[in-house]
Formats: C-alpha cells, sequence, structure tokens
C-alpha cells in the first residue's frame, strides 16, 4: 500500500468520520482533512515524517526504507526472541509501531491488536470471569500440588546428579 501520492508534501489519510460539505472533515481544529483527528488515536492515518522530507519525494522514500529496515530489523529480534528468553511479543509490537510511524496499514493493524486487547481485558474484569479463572487457577494448583505429592511420595527427594562422584 502506497502512504503517499506522486505530488510532494501531499500523503494520504483515512479520515475517521463524514467529510463536511466543503470538503474538510469538520473538525474543531478546522483542518481541511489532510491529518484528521479520529476518536480512537486523536491523530490521522500516514506519515509521521517532517513536511520537509514529504516536500522531496526521493528523501521521503529513502526516509520510508530506512523506517522499513529499521522496523523490520526489530520485528525480526522479536521473532528471533520468541523461542530464545527475552519479550518477543513486545519487541515485535516495538517493530510494529516503528513501522506504524510510517505506514498506514501497520496503523491500522496496531488500532486493531489495541482495540482487541482492551477488549480482553474488559472481559477479565467482568466478575463471573473472574470468578472462573480464580477457580480454574485453584484447581490447576490442587492438581500440580497432588502431582508433585504424589512424585515425592513414590520417589522421594532425590537429585538428578550425584554430586558425591565429583
Amino acid at each position: 500500500m502506497n502512504t503517499g501520492s506522486d505530488d510532494p508534501g501531499e500523503v494520504a489519510a483515512a479520515s475517521g468520520g463524514a467529510a463536511g460539505a466543503d470538503g474538510t472533515d469538520g473538525g474543531a481544529d478546522g483542518t481541511d482533512g489532510a491529518e484528521p483527528n479520529t476518536k480512537e488515536s486523536g491523530r490521522g492515518l500516514g506519515s509521521r515524517a517532517p513536511e520537509y522530507v514529504k516536500a522531496r519525494r526521493a528523501l521521503h522514500v529513502s526516509w520510508q526504507v530506512g523506517v522499513f529496515v529499521v522496523g523490520l530489523a526489530v520485528v525480526v529480534a522479536g521473532v528471533v526472541m520468541l523461542p530464545l528468553p527475552g519479550p518477543g511479543w513486545v519487541v515485535i509490537f516495538g517493530g510494529m509501531a516503528i513501522w506504524a510511524t510510517e505506514f498506514v496499514w501497520a496503523q491500522l493493524v496496531l488500532r486493531w491488536a489495541k482495540r482487541k486487547v482492551t477488549e480482553a481485558t474488559q472481559r477479565a474484569l467482568e466478575p463471573e470471569v473472574r470468578r472462573r479463572n480464580i477457580t480454574l487457577t485453584v484447581v490447576g494448583l490442587v492438581i500440580v500440588a497432588a502431582l508433585v505429592g504424589i512424585y515425592l511420595w513414590k520417589f522421594g527427594v532425590v537429585m538428578p546428579w550425584k554430586i558425591k562422584d565429583q
């Protein structure tokens, strides 16, 4: 998806609301729709590059390539951290946030993820869901404690290595 047009300084933006009769987004700040304010994020979609970068097509494309490469490096580092120790998902979403400074598709993905996390948080805080989660946690802990007790009763406390032999 191309986030800009062929005209220097013009960036594509998606509006969160209906446009006014005169072509403006009807926002209280009097913007003309190039950078609309949405309820969800407070900022419109599109490039966050400085104006002097957006004004020159070659500079803007090189800026986008740089942002993409840096974001890709961070996302790849996060994917590597998934099986290894480290905050893999946090780093992946950090790379997505880097991409979201320049690419509309990444902004939309981050908004979707944020909305889903907020919905899941609200569902988890509902009293009946909390009671169910607490009950399942207690049942799980009882099962683990029973398994550990059976293991200790059957085998005792024996280390898997022998310190005396060394």
